[in-house]
This record gives structure tokens, C-alpha cells and sequence, in this order.
């Protein structure tokens, strides 16, 4: 009976335990934004992500169409904001660039991605 009562307890300590946590830093929005056409070139890409971010392992960088960087590698996570990363640019001729990250969040899971976006105007 003592067997009974103890699986009895472990079952249901298994059925009332919590889900675990699929926490990740995902893109949640960026500026210029995913996919879009600006006229005027920016001077920086700027990144919120859905979590807090590692401040010594992010990477953000920024290519023209023939793979050369255009960013001035100093991306930072923004001090007033933990989810926020930055990285500022050299000037951009009219094109399609190609923004790279790859974030650790707090929670230590890495996530990483692309996304482009074109300067139709100097």
C-alpha cells in the first residue's frame, strides 16, 4: 500500500508541475524595419529583441550586396534598455543591405538571423 501511495504522490506532483520555459531572444522588431524600402539611408540599425540580452556576446552587423561590411562594429545593447541593440553605419549608397545578428539572452539561449532592407535614396 505504501508503494501505491508513494506512485499515487508522483504522479501528481508530475501532472501539477509547470511547463517548462521555451524562452528565447527573438527579433521583435527593427529599425529600418525587416524587409523594407527606406529613402533616407540610416545611420544606425537598431534591434528589440523579446528578451534581455547578454551585453558581452551579441553580434550585429551590416553588409552591402557585394558582402562588405557597412556597420562601424560597434554594436552595443543599449544601456536603458536590455533588449535593445544598436549598431551604427558608414553612409550607405542606395541599395539592398543585409543586417546579421546573433544574441545571447539572459536566460543563455542564443538565437540568431537575417534580414534585409533597401535605401532607395541617398
Amino acid at each position: 500500500m505504501r508503494h501505491v501511495i508513494l506512485a499515487l504522490l508522483l504522479a501528481a506532483a508530475a501532472l501539477c508541475r509547470a511547463p517548462a520555459a521555451d524562452a528565447h531572444a527573438f527579433l521583435d522588431r527593427a529599425n529600418p524595419p525587416v524587409g523594407s524600402t527606406v529613402q533616407r539611408a540610416p545611420i544606425a540599425v537598431s534591434i528589440s529583441f523579446t528578451q534581455e540580452l547578454e551585453p558581452a556576446f551579441v553580434m550585429l552587423t551590416v553588409v552591402d550586396q557585394a558582402g562588405n561590411r557597412v556597420d562601424i562594429g560597434n554594436a552595443s545593447v543599449d544601456p536603458g534598455d536590455p533588449t535593445l541593440l544598436h549598431v551604427a553605419l558608414k553612409p550607405l549608397s542606395p541599395g539592398t543591405y543585409k543586417v546579421r545578428w546573433r544574441v545571447l539572452s539572459v536566460d543563455t539561449h542564443t538565437t540568431e538571423g537575417t534580414f534585409s532592407f533597401t535605401v532607395a535614396g541617398g
